[in-house]
């Protein structure tokens, strides 16, 4: 189907695979090495965190400044994560800090992903909006702005709705997961509770921080 009905090479299908095959076993490996080192998880989630950067900062800077990616996952992730901690809710092990934090980066590196592309296409794409609204007196970044939000928002819709039907149409994987590892059902469900509420919080800064970047054109110079 990649192939065929998309168009796309099927080398890119093969290589997700295999590079998932390699890279699960060697986690796998890792965190059961940490699983009672919890402050050595922190220098693993920090691999995660720059894995993150580097994958949705060249999609979304193909020729520009990708690093910048790292301030809306810094941005998404950090403060939640501190928020978590300070409220007891997020225990301080190993397991629990790369599970929990992993996912949250996830999230927010498909959503800078999702949001960052979006938005610079859409500038792109409505640059004379942009041209007309500074003509009237509008500053570049609040012009840019009038045309990038509506889509920056997009790219925070499917945790909405992950969050909306989880149960109803999906199992989420936390859940899954501990229910196969032997955790009780209601357990189960907090934890997974706690997971979808924080990511609808890091999704939505990730993305105000993505669209705050787009506009003020830090991924690439524009005319000024």
């Amino acid at each position: 189907m990649w192939r065929v009905a998309l168009g796309r090479p099927p080398a890119q299908m093969l290589v997700a695979g295999l590079r998932a095959l390699i890279q699960l076993a060697a986690v796998a490996l890792v965190i059961a090495y940490l699983a009672d080192r919890g402050a050595w998880a922190f220098a693993f989630v920090a691999l995660m965190f720059v894995v993150g950067v580097w994958t949705c900062g060249r999609r979304v800077a193909r020729r520009g400044r990708w690093w910048l990616a790292a301030l809306p996952l810094a941005a998404g992730v950090v403060p939640v994560a501190v928020l978590m901690f300070a409220a007891g809710v997020l225990p301080f092990s190993a397991l629990a800090i790369i599970a929990v934090l992993g996912q949250q980066i996830g999230g927010a590196m498909s959503t800078v992903t999702l949001a960052g592309r979006r938005i610079e296409d859409e500038l792109v794409l409505r640059h004379g909006e942009v041209e007309a609204a500074v003509a009237l007196g509008f500053l570049w970044h609040a012009a840019r702005m009038m045309v990038g939000r509506p889509v920056a928002a997009e790219a925070v819709l499917p945790s909405v709705d992950q969050t909306r039907t989880a149960g109803l149409v999906t199992l989420p994987g936390a859940f899954v997961g501990m229910i196969l590892g032997g955790a009780a059902p209601l357990d189960a469900g907090l934890i997974q509770l706690l997971v979808l509420i924080s990511l609808l919080l890091v999704n939505s800064t990730a993305a105000a921080t993505t669209l705050w970047l787009s506009c003020r054109g830090a991924w690439a110079r524009r005319p000024a």
